[in-house]
């Protein structure tokens, strides 16, 4: 029997590069096949035996025996006298089997079909790989730099694959150096010159998303969706996101106990502010949560025209429109509308108010801090509470509140 020795230059490239067994007794065949066909014209009467496991390869041809003189064809007949010198018992009619050695093809053909092996074997290395990210789009993996270039970093998975993290995917922060592991979404897989392309981000909303899933159970779970994302990378991002459940309060369960769950995302992203807030079908609602932290006077909204004009203290303007404009300019990416932002004149001249640390000569200083510790620093503050909520929320007597509440009110009054 003739072998051929296929176990390193076959079988360990086929457990390296994840090349199932039926597929490369595939290429094999496919290979040898054409040889066949080169050398005799047709591979009709020829069967190629290939053993993975034990590295071999056997060609066995397999022609009729006829009658002398009566062969017709060389691949598929040989004449009887020729049939008996191989074998003395066999007769007319029967199937002569008979190996084919690998050196009759000869040094260059067997050259020629190593090259061809290992481009049909490179192919299906291309192939698995842009299917195995392909189906991964959208989901974090993690990367070791292994070159940082100016215009994009060079990661290597676990297999040693070549994964790519472009500038314009990296958070304007980001500094990475040589071993480092980097966590990033599959943004996208492409074709380039032939060879496969994988492309990292760290700044596509998905993997703020994927990092949510990863860090809040109930995500994972499915309890809380994540209804829509905008990020502005490394500066903000928003978060809008809705409870399945009525007893889990989707913005606390993203935040975690003091922050807990949040704060290892915000690390992850180069300190990113992040904004979690419940999402609503209601438009004025949903304008008034997206513009976060500022607080609304008030708003009008043409739902026609995606259009929402907002009216806010003059204090408070400037925490709407954030920092390079970026709070309003999420705010706008998340609701759909266009946002301007006024200062409420109206407001400013008609809502006269007082600190509250100017009445100190007539209330006792430690009401003061309880009414401060209540969230009410100014006399209008504690006028637009009833004293039946004063006296709840607070630990002062109900004739204390009235007291207070006729002071602040006196004053409001000389006004």
């Amino acid at each position: 029997m003739a072998s051929i020795n296929l176990i390193e230059s076959f079988t360990e490239f086929k457990e390296a590069e994840n090349i199932d067994r039926p597929t490369l007794m595939k290429v094999l065949e496919d290979v040898f096949k054409t040889l066949l066909r080169k050398k005799y014209g047709s591979d009709e009467n020829f069967d190629v035996i290939v053993n993975t496991e034990k590295g071999d390869l056997e060609i066995l041809r397999r022609r009729t025996i006829v009658q002398d003189g009566e062969v017709e064809d060389d691949n598929a007949q040989i004449a009887y006298s020729e049939a008996i010198r191989i074998e003395p018992d066999y007769q007319v009619g029967e199937d002569l089997y008979e190996e084919v050695e690998i050196q009759d093809f000869g040094r260059r053909a067997i050259l020629a079909a190593k090259q061809t092996l290992s481009a049909r074997i490179g192919d299906l290395k291309k192939n698995i790989l842009v299917k195995k990210y392909a189906d991964r789009v959208g989901e974090i993996v993690t990367g070791e730099v292994y070159q940082v270039w100016k215009k994009e970093v060079l990661l290597l998975d676990d297999e040693g694959n070549e994964l790519i993290l472009p500038k314009s995917e990296q958070i304007p922060t980001d500094y990475f150096k040589k071993g480092e592991n980097v966590r990033a979404v599959v943004k996208k897989v492409e074709l380039k010159n032939n060879a496969p392309l994988i492309i990292l981000s760290r700044t596509h909303p998905s993997f703020l998303a994927k990092l949510l899933e990863i860090e809040v159970p109930e995500i994972f779970d499915g309890l809380i969706v994540i209804r829509r994302i905008v990020r502005e990378p490394g500066e903000r991002a928003k978060v809008a996101v809705e409870s399945y459940d009525d007893r889990i309060d989707p913005v606390g369960a993203c935040v975690g106990m003091k922050g807990s769950r949040i704060h290892g995302i915000v690390r992850e992203l180069r300190n990113e502010n992040i904004d979690i807030i419940n999402y609503t079908a209601n438009v004025q609602l949903l304008i008034q949560r997206a513009l976060t932290p500022a607080k609304i006077s008030r708003q009008e909204v043409d739902n026609d025209n995606k259009y929402a004009a907002v009216y806010l203290k003059p204090d408070q303007v400037s925490l709407a429109i954030g920092k390079k404009g970026v709070n309003i300019k999420l705010a706008c990416e998340l609701t759909g509308y266009e946002i301007d932002v006024f200062r409420d004149e109206e407001q400013e001249q008609t809502e006269f108010d007082v600190d509250l640390e100017e009445f100190s000569d007539e209330i006792e200083e430690w009401v003061i801090d309880e009414l401060k510790r209540i969230g009410c620093d100014t006399a209008r503050s504690v006028l637009d509470l009833t004293s039946e909520e004063l006296v709840r929320r607070s630990d002062l007597e109900e004739e204390t509140v009235k007291e207070v509440r006729r002071i602040l009110q006196e004053e409001f009054d000389k006004e």
